[in-house]
């Protein structure tokens, strides 16, 4: 029997049309597909964010998970009892973080966190910190003036100090190489006792101006000689004294 022209035509018209739609619909369902795994909720001790090389960006961390010092991608040993959040320049060297801890003794406890922001191939250079001694807390920003030696040649010289007997000689080299690790230069914040205060200290870490506002609300300026001597203080009554 020959076919039939027209229900061909319609079987093909038909046919066409299925597999268009079939196609379609896929398409559809792939173009809504999650690119990448979604979560509602994950447990994770620890996340690196690195680049397409390896280099680090971004570490989020627990306590017990929680890097040593990366130095262009080298990782030093450097404890520091806290979880948080590290950052990372485009050398892979830390650059910054926000940390948070707390320990407890004989003594009661004590509770920090901070926001850092570091020099480059050096220390923390701003900062807000908070800090908590049983009870007695301070609150605020700081400013520091770290040096021009790189934080890998620090580093060196603490592992080399550390290796040395205990003695006098390793605790003066200890404490020689903290004093040129940098001085504190502005403080802004809540201090320990309640008072308010801005403390501003020359190259060598000494506060040299602090204006502070009491407890009761009672405020002065206070200008200081090399030693911490107070050499002169206004009052907020207008009152002025030199020593």
């Amino acid at each position: 029997m020959p076919s039939d022209p027209s229900r061909d035509l319609r079987f093909l018209k038909g046919y066409a049309f299925a597999t268009t739609t079939l196609l379609v619909v896929l398409s559809l369902a792939a173009f809504r597909e999650p690119k990448h795994p979604q979560f509602d909720e994950i447990d994770v001790g620890r996340i690196n964010i690195v680049e397409k090389d390896g280099t680090p960006r971004l570490i989020l961390s627990n306590k017990a998970q929680y890097p040593g010092l990366i130095i262009r991608g080298t990782e030093y040993p450097h404890p520091r009892g806290q979880a948080g959040i590290l950052f990372f320049n485009d050398e892979g060297t830390e650059n910054g973080g926000v940390g948070t801890s707390v320990a407890h003794d004989a003594n009661g406890y004590h509770a920090d966190g901070g926001l850092m922001f570091d020099q480059y191939m050096q220390d923390q250079t701003v900062g807000l910190v908070y800090t908590d001694d049983n009870g007695r807390r301070a609150a605020g920003l700081r400013v520091w003036d770290r040096p021009d030696i790189p934080i890998d040649s620090v580093i060196r010289r603490v592992q080399a100090i550390r290796a040395m007997p205990d003695g006098p000689e390793k605790t003066r080299a200890m404490e020689a190489l903290r004093d040129a690790a940098g001085k504190t230069r502005v403080v802004v914040g809540k201090m320990r006792d309640s008072s308010a205060a801005v403390v501003l200290a020359d190259a060598q870490g000494r506060p040299r101006l602090r204006l502070v506002v009491a407890p009761g609300g009672a405020s002065r300026i206070e200008f200081l000689d090399e030693h911490g001597k107070v050499t002169r203080a206004l009052s907020g009554t207008g009152d002025s004294s030199s020593h």
